[in-house]
């Protein structure tokens, strides 16, 4: 079963290939995914997320969902000094680092419920697989048609950081200003949850984020630095780059 549809901002596309598995879990994957962006996108006024950062909702008033994000988003700017921060000074909430690997997680979750045992459900280019071996290509930082990694996986999921797609979007919360130091970092985690969010926090940090991420459980580390040197993790599973397509 395949299936590729619009929704975040970005293109989703799910791969299953147990014969057995009904298109029902795919509508699950992909009703969740809307609803997630419903409740949880900062630029949708009426969203959950948008009454929270206007100081509409109190914490007691928030859903279980939101009550996770919000611890997520709070750990991980601790973890970072600051740097990570979903809180930035002068607007509004925006916990889109986190929910994306969050809401994506969650809905390989609904295929693993419905049976699917062997399945990749890619997100913008941040991937979670079942069942592998899967081969996951990055991006090159400066080449669009390139890749300058290919990741093999099992159970479990990729995330890349990077400015190639939409600029300086990512800021160093102790600065207020884009984060610099690193052209791309791709993190290789058990869930995309942790790896997106690993990602973004590292990307945030600059040229310390390398070594942060590196000392997060379970996470491996691709990155390129703003000198364009490759550093990578001894444990990164790096696969034959002619076997794989691009993410």
């Amino acid at each position: 079963m395949r299936r590729v549809e619009h929704v975040m901002g970005f293109p989703v596309s799910l791969r299953i290939d147990d014969p057995d598995v009904p298109g029902s879990a795919a509508d699950a994957v992909f009703r969740w995914l809307r609803e997630a962006d419903e409740r949880f996108s900062p630029f949708k006024p009426g969203s959950e997320v948008s009454r929270y950062g206007r100081g509409e909702l109190a914490r007691r008033e928030l859903s279980a969902d939101l009550a996770e994000v919000l611890d997520l988003c709070a750990h991980y700017r601790t973890a970072t000094g600051g740097a990570f921060d979903a809180w930035p000074p002068g607007r509004s909430f925006d916990p889109c680092a986190i929910v994306k690997g969050w809401s994506v997680q969650r809905a390989a979750g609904l295929l693993t419920a419905a049976g699917a045992r062997r399945f990749c459900l890619n997100a913008g280019g941040d991937v979670v697989t079942s069942g592998g071996p899967w081969r996951v290509g990055v991006r090159h930082p400066e080449h669009a048609d390139r890749l300058c990694a290919v990741v093999e996986v099992t159970d479990g999921a990729v995330a890349t950081s990077a400015r190639y797609e939409r600029g300086d979007h990512i800021v160093d919360g102790r600065t207020g200003r884009p984060a610099t130091g690193l052209l791309s970092l791709t993190v290789v985690a058990p869930t995309l949850t942790v790896a997106d969010a690993v990602a973004t926090a590292a990307f945030a940090l600059g040229a310390d984020g390398v070594g942060w991420a590196a000392d997060q459980d379970g996470c491996e580390v691709f990155a390129v630095d703003s000198d364009r040197r490759v550093l990578r993790t001894a444990g990164f599973p790096k696969a034959p780059a002619e076997r794989a397509a691009a993410a």
